[in-house]
């Protein structure tokens, strides 16, 4: 079973992935913040991450770029998810690491179908 981390800094936002992915047959973590989330990466190694772009602190491009360039988390894909549809965003996030980005709303059988596209990756 894989195991994605979803970083995000709303209880609403990760209730909502956690559920959509537990459905679908996925183990979840979850970290409130980017500070948290390259902890547990570090610790629990997760399969894929999914990084929220805009959290208070520190932001999900620096956590990607963290996450990318320490070379115990380096092989995690990270998958950055926003409610910000801007190119420029999908070109930075891209940029720092992240091997896909995707723009909330997202659906639970296109966020499955993305996340086993990172790990296939």
């Amino acid at each position: 079973m894989a195991i994605v981390l979803i970083v995000d800094d709303s209880p609403t936002e990760l209730h909502l992935f956690r559920e959509m992915l537990e459905k679908r047959g996925f183990e979840t973590l979850v970290a409130d913040s980017a500070e948290e989330g390259i902890r547990q990466a570090a610790v629990s190694h997760p399969d894929c991450i999914l990084m929220d772009v805009v959290m208070p602190g520190m932001n999900g491009f620096q956590a990607t770029r963290k996450l990318t360039q320490d070379p115990h988390t380096s092989d995690i894909p990270v998958i950055m998810i926003t409610t910000k549809d801007q190119e420029t965003d999908k070109i930075w996030g891209m940029r720092q690491g992240a091997v896909e980005y995707i723009v909330k709303p997202v659906g639970a059988k296109d966020l499955a179908a993305r996340i086993n596209s990172a790990m296939a990756g």
